[in-house]
């Protein structure tokens, strides 16, 4: 089976051993860098994932107008950058999708292909503080477990003066109650317990190290500058192959 076909065929056809445990992890990816590479290693492993599946959107809503490069580059930059991370897999779902899905719609048909398993949803701290504007935003907090990935110098990273994370309430202030009582904070790299997975929670994390956004890596390309140490090397080297983010910004 092909590793940009996932788990599924052609036709959508179910696999033969159904993972216990996949995370979701969608994104524009233009491109891909370190740090959505170090985010979705580091979850595989304190979670115990079998599977963390890369979803590229085909445009995400809240980028619509915006130019974004081809699916066909972004597919292929991530298989590049995944090639030794047997537990990392790319989804063609939204590509595939005609209707331009939203994230609760792309979760209800993962789950109906891998009936039973635990579905995790990874997001990043921007869109988790922005997540009151999705679609159906309560629905994705309170059916499924949810990872919020928290990068270096996030407002969301604990006050390391505190030993109890004073700003957790603070930055959780967005959700209803009913939700916040969900909050699971792991920053400080801890790993959750098999009790915290029990239940659908919303897990805060830190376990990327490194301060970068695809902005950033658009703006070396198209500046010449080396992207050794912020993509995968792989990456830097499709992206000088096929001339990708010339464009100043």
């Amino acid at each position: 089976m092909s590793r940009l076909e996932t788990s599924f065929g052609k036709t959508g056809e179910l696999i033969a051993h159904m993972p216990r445990r996949i995370a979701v992890y969608g994104g524009t990816f233009d491109p891909l860098h370190e740090g959505h590479l170090q985010v979705a290693a580091g979850i595989v492993e304190a979670f115990d994932l079998e599977r963390l599946l890369l979803v590229p959107a085909a445009v995400p809503p809240h980028k619509r107008g915006i130019e974004i490069s081809s699916p066909y580059h972004r597919m292929a930059m991530l298989a590049l950058a995944t090639i030794d991370y047997p537990r990392i897999i790319l989804s063609s779902i939204e590509l595939e999708s005609p209707d331009r899905p939203y994230t609760i719609e792309t979760l209800g048909k993962l789950q109906q292909l891998y009936p039973g398993g635990q579905i995790f949803f990874v997001m990043g701290a921007d869109s988790f503080q922005d997540v009151t504007s999705w679609r159906e935003y309560r629905r994705i907090l309170t059916e499924y477990r949810v990872i919020v990935a928290v990068r270096p110098g996030s407002a969301l990273t604990p006050n390391q003066s505190s030993s109890d994370h004073s700003t957790t309430d603070e930055m959780t202030g967005h959700l209803p109650p009913e939700i916040r009582e969900r909050i699971v904070d792991l920053r400080g790299q801890l790993r959750p317990s098999e009790a915290d997975l029990a239940e659908q929670h919303i897990y805060l994390t830190d376990y990327v190290a490194v301060d970068i956004s695809a902005t950033d890596v658009r703006r070396a390309a198209a500046e010449g500058r080396p992207l050794a140490g912020i993509v995968p090397r792989r990456v830097a080297e499709y992206i000088a192959k096929h001339q990708l983010y010339q464009s100043p910004l």
